[in-house]
């Protein structure tokens, strides 16, 4: 299926919780000076227009990191803040980073990046966006995960950020952690997945922690979108999360317990 198209949901509470992590991984990573490898396994477009129509009709941008109090939870010298403003200032104010772009940007000139994303329209978007920062994919990316590790330099991340719009990803995505882990044991695995409300994702996320009990496994809730909409929370497992992550995970899991 191909059907999913993040414009929608842009800068919603999601995002917010899984860019933030995200950034700071980052920024931890690049404070060393060793070269480090990026990877992503769905890019989407890379840069949104948080006023687009799009955007608009859904109003989850508007619930989510253009919410005044939301915006407020990150100071500028936050390295999600920082993603946000250099964007902003190279694209409009009403520019909104995706993970791509936000590594792009706190990334060095050592670093690699790889991206894919298979929707044709998407990537598309994404090219023009990261052609210059990335070496892109437009294949399947939980296909291309596998090929793509062990990344050289072999110190690095990858984020893993399906649209979950095919219902076997709940059982093949703990398969697919399995051989990363056994190719790539000392590289940072992140996995973003929703909450919904029929807990369909409860099954994997108790395989992964059962698993991998050294992870890093946290969710926050926060009030659907709109009515009848499944998604209540967003959550990130994390293997080999990095020094201190924990405490951003905390920070943010009182942040999003004031909504």
């Amino acid at each position: 299926m191909l059907s999913y198209q993040h414009a929608y949901h842009a800068g919603n509470l999601a995002d917010l919780h899984k860019h933030a992590l995200l950034s700071v991984m980052l920024d931890y990573l690049t404070r060393k000076d060793k070269p480090l490898s990026y990877l992503e396994t769905h890019g989407g477009r890379g840069l949104y227009d948080l006023s687009d129509a799009s955007a608009v009709k859904t109003g989850e941008a508007a619930q989510g990191i253009q919410r005044p109090e939301v915006a407020g939870w990150f100071k500028p010298d936050h390295p999600y803040a920082r993603a946000i403003t250099k964007t902003r200032e190279a694209h409009g104010p009403d520019a909104y980073p995706g993970s791509p772009l936000i590594a792009a940007t706190l990334l060095r000139e050592i670093d690699s990046l790889q991206v894919c994303e298979l929707h044709p329209q998407e990537y598309q978007a994404l090219f023009p966006v990261m052609k210059r920062h990335a070496r892109l994919h437009n294949k399947d990316g939980l296909e291309m995960a596998v090929a793509m590790t062990p990344p050289t330099p072999r110190r690095g991340l990858i984020m893993i950020d399906p649209s979950w719009e095919v219902k076997t990803d709940y059982t093949a995505i703990p398969k697919l952690i399995d051989k990363l882990v056994t190719r790539w044991n000392v590289g940072i695995i992140a996995l973003w997945y929703p909450v919904l409300e029929n807990r369909a994702q409860a099954g994997m996320v108790a395989r992964l922690v059962g698993q991998y009990p050294e992870a890093l496994s946290h969710e926050v809730r926060f009030p659907p979108a709109r009515e009848g909409h499944g998604m209540i929370g967003s959550g990130m497992f994390i293997i080999n999360p990095p020094f201190g992550l924990d405490g951003e995970a905390k920070r943010l899991t009182k942040l999003f317990n004031t909504l």
